[in-house]
Parts: structure tokens; sequence; C-alpha cells
């Protein structure tokens, strides 16, 4: 089983970071969170978690070993799969999502995408002592006031296209970050057209 892997920040996009290790590449599916501690690294070093199946093998890399604990946790709810999971740590913070689980706050829960209210309870139902245990300091989260975008998507699409108009990823992060925040639920041509004028 592989525990982490540290090398060079080869390659870095918001859902994914190439790590070269000694030669050797290794793809891992990251969160928003994970992107925003590796943006300007040359190295670093990403705590690992294996999903194999017949079909595939993957890696979800996380820049801390409470975010993996978090995303195990998840992952062992029926219904809740790796990108469900990454989703959610994308749209939260892990001290945020801690927080959400242990409030018992599933209207919040339920407001990231692919996530419907049935799946939200059983989460809260069967990781409430887990994440208790964890012993992750909990943030307080209010409507509009999470530290990450709710839609993954959007902000994906956003990002990639004003990368391709040539404006560097750092600041383009931090301004489609911002335009979301304002408005969770704006089209990604909205969120882009706002960016162009505050890059």
């Amino acid at each position: 089983m592989i525990d982490y892997v540290r090398g060079i920040v080869d390659e870095l996009s918001p859902t994914q970071a190439t790590i070269e290790c000694h030669g050797v590449g290794y793809l891992l599916n990251i969160s928003l969170n994970t992107y925003t501690a590796l943006q300007g690294k040359s190295e670093a070093r990403l705590f690992v978690y294996e999903s194999i199946r017949e079909d595939a093998w993957v890696l979800f890399g996380f820049a801390t070993k409470e975010e993996r604990a978090l995303f195990l946790m998840l992952i062992s709810v029926s219904g809740v799969g790796g990108n469900t999971a990454r989703t959610m740590l994308s749209s939260f913070s892990a001290s945020e999502l801690a927080g959400l689980i242990m409030e018992g706050n599933e209207k919040m829960i339920k407001s990231v995408k692919g996530l419907g209210a049935k799946t939200a309870q059983r989460i809260i139902v069967e990781l409430h002592d887990k994440v208790a245990d964890l012993g992750i300091s909990s943030t307080p989260v209010s409507e509009g006031n999470a530290t990450q975008v709710v839609n993954v998507e959007v902000y994906n699409e956003a990002f990639e296209a004003l990368k391709m108009l040539g404006f560097s990823p750092a600041p383009v992060a931090k301004a489609v970050k911002s335009i979301m925040k304002d408005d969770p639920t704006a089209p990604v041509e909205k969120v882009i057209k706002l960016a162009l004028k505050m890059l």
C-alpha cells in the first residue's frame, strides 16, 4: 500500500496533480483544498488512497492526513464513491465538513452536487461519532460562507477556459473562487466574464 508520495509537482490542475518521484510520475486525483495547498510549490508530499478495481487503478492524493481520514470515512458510507467524497472535500475544508457532520447539518451537506437527502442523512448518522473521534477542530459554516466552491464543474470549466486564454493559474483560481463565493449559482459564462474584468 502507498502511504504517501513525495516529489516534484510536475503538473497541477484543480482536480489532478502529477507528482514525479524517482523518475515515475504518479497521477493523483485531488480536491480543491489540496490544489490550493499545492499552488506555487515545486515539491510536495501527498498522502495517498489507492482505489483498485478490475477495470482501473486510481490514486487519490491529500495535502493532510485529516483530509484523507475524512475521505476514507465518507467512502465507507453506502452511496458515496471516491468522486463524490472528493467533491465534498472540494466544497468544504476538512474542519468545516467535520463541523457540518457533527452538527447534523443535512441542508449544507446535501447542497453538494450529486448528494441527495438520504445520502446526507446516512453520512450524518454513520459518521457523527467517528468524526468526533478524529479530533479535527470543527469550523462553523453558514450558507454562502464555505471556503470553497460547491459547484466544482463550473469552477473547473471557468478555470480551464481562463488558463487557455493565457492567464496564470494562481490569479485565475483566486478570481474564480472569489466570484463563486459571492454567487455560488453563477453559470460558467458569467464567472468567466466577471473573472476577465478582475484579471
